[in-house]
């Protein structure tokens, strides 16, 4: 695919990514820990009806300079034992909230660096959930694991404790570029890592995770790494957008002085990823996943059944509200957002205590759920119907384009553009479109235009 550069020009503003609506930087702390009682309770008869639990493991054996996650530095091993059983208490404080009659479609385990401690201390956590709720069939229980802190034993003892995805972290086949942004190597030949987890059980899924616009980067070298990961032939494979917010992530800065790839290169970097994934066959997902065509992502987005939240792309079979522990954390339910506290020291303290460790959360009205679902539609599935998505909230195709400020004066330099296809009765994101989706939806973002908050660019 080729993109005008002028188009990039164009649309390489700030918008945000929408993981969630509102966005994360609306979260405030003015929600206190009895709203996030009330808000639990209210979930049981929401919809999804089905659970996903997040749990977040901070602790990372070094701090990769890119990285824009809640990660910690590995602590002492009583440090962690501490924190996992706050885990575990705070697991069980959740637990005897929500109606045991629900049943549980995706677990994922994100970080920080999940494999950096004992696996049993991962089993031990799923043991509690297992326990406590029926899952659904093929449900997705998902970890994500820097590579080059694996081993087969360790891996082993991943599938007894009933994990079923395995997200590798490669980020770059070329150490030299892993050397700049301070990250180690796999431990093992990836090719290796992935036949393991296929051998096990065919049923198993493997993504492999790069990111392109590091220092050291160039299109040629980008694509080799690429063309490595196709010759693996994962079940999916994710090409992330470096988001560089050094005002958020400081320790970011040190990249800078490295030198990071101007926006075209960027560009040029996505654009032969995306032309080689799929030549090789990929279909491409959302923004930046690609799945084989057998993969149930795939089988989704033909049917419009796509969905994502935080930890990334679900099918809308495996969504669920998502409950979160472990700290710095965030709760996805249908009525708001809850975030946990940051510090563990004050994580563990309060969880002891008997009280969830809230920082700041956000509740959605009746009219973001709404606007959510537009958002969540156009960005999952590349298409909307407005009939429908009036009919699913009761109301009509003229309220619903009120709510979220439908202009088609806004809409016809998309479209002239071609990055969509409209009518009155549908809109659908070209392939093209794909490219601006953030720029797309946030159309249909009313708050966006009275907003003071900072975001990323579009690309």
């Amino acid at each position: 695919m080729k993109i005008d550069k002028q188009l990039l020009q164009k649309y390489n503003v700030p918008v945000p990514r929408y993981t969630s609506y509102p966005p994360a930087n609306h979260f405030n702390s003015d929600f206190k820990e009895e709203d996030f009682r009330a808000l639990l309770v209210k979930s049981n008869t929401e919809d999804p009806s089905n659970i996903a639990f997040y749990v977040h493991i901070p602790f990372c054996a070094q701090i990769c300079h890119y990285c824009g996650c809640n990660a910690l530095k590995m602590g002492r091993a009583d440090e962690i034992r501490n924190y996992i059983a706050a885990v575990k208490e705070e697991l069980a404080l959740m637990v005897r909230t929500i109606d045991p009659k629900r049943k549980i479609s995706q677990i994922h385990y994100g970080g920080g660096t999940p494999n950096a401690i004992k696996a049993s201390y991962l089993k031990e956590i799923n043991d509690i959930i297992f326990q406590s709720f029926e899952l659904i069939e093929d449900a997705e229980i998902a970890i994500e694991c820097n590579p080059a802190h694996l081993t087969y034993a360790y891996l082993d003892e991943l599938f007894d404790a009933g994990f079923n995805r395995f997200s590798f972290g490669i980020q770059d086949f070329d150490e030299n570029v892993l050397k700049d942004v301070n990250r180690k190597p796999s431990s093992l030949p990836v090719e290796d890592l992935v036949s393991f987890v296929k051998n096990a059980n065919p049923k198993f899924a493997v993504n492999l995770d790069f990111i392109y616009g590091l220092p050291g980067q160039t299109v040629s070298s980008f694509c080799k790494s690429i063309e490595k990961a196709i010759e693996i032939r994962p079940d999916r494979l994710v090409t992330f957008s470096y988001a560089h917010v050094p005002w958020f992530k400081e320790h970011q800065k040190i990249l800078v002085q490295k030198g990071l790839p101007t926006a075209d290169d960027k560009l040029d970097m996505f654009l032969a990823a995306y032309d080689l994934l799929l030549k090789a066959g990929y279909v491409s997902i959302g923004l930046d996943h690609y799945a084989l065509p057998e993969d149930e992502l795939c089988q989704a987005l033909n049917k419009h059944q796509l969905h994502r939240n935080f930890q990334g792309y679900c099918t809308k079979r495996t969504t669920g509200q998502v409950y979160a522990v472990g700290v710095s954390s965030i709760s996805q339910l249908s009525g708001g957002y809850v975030q946990n506290t940051k510090s563990v020291k004050a994580y563990i303290e309060t969880v002891n205590n008997g009280l969830f460790p809230v920082e700041k959360g956000v509740l959605v009205t009746d009219e973001q759920k709404i606007i959510r679902t537009v958002i969540n539609e156009l960005m999952c599935n590349k298409y909307i119907a407005w009939d429908k998505v009036a009919d699913s909230f009761a109301m009509d195709v003229i309220s619903l384009k009120k709510l979220i400020a439908y202009d088609e004066d806004i809409l016809k330099p998309f479209q002239a553009d071609g990055l969509i296809h409209f009518t009155a009765h549908h809109l659908e994101i070209t392939e093209l479109g794909t490219m601006f989706i953030r720029n797309i939806v946030a159309s249909f973002d009313p708050a966006l235009a009275d907003s003071n908050k900072r975001y990323s660019n579009s690309m």
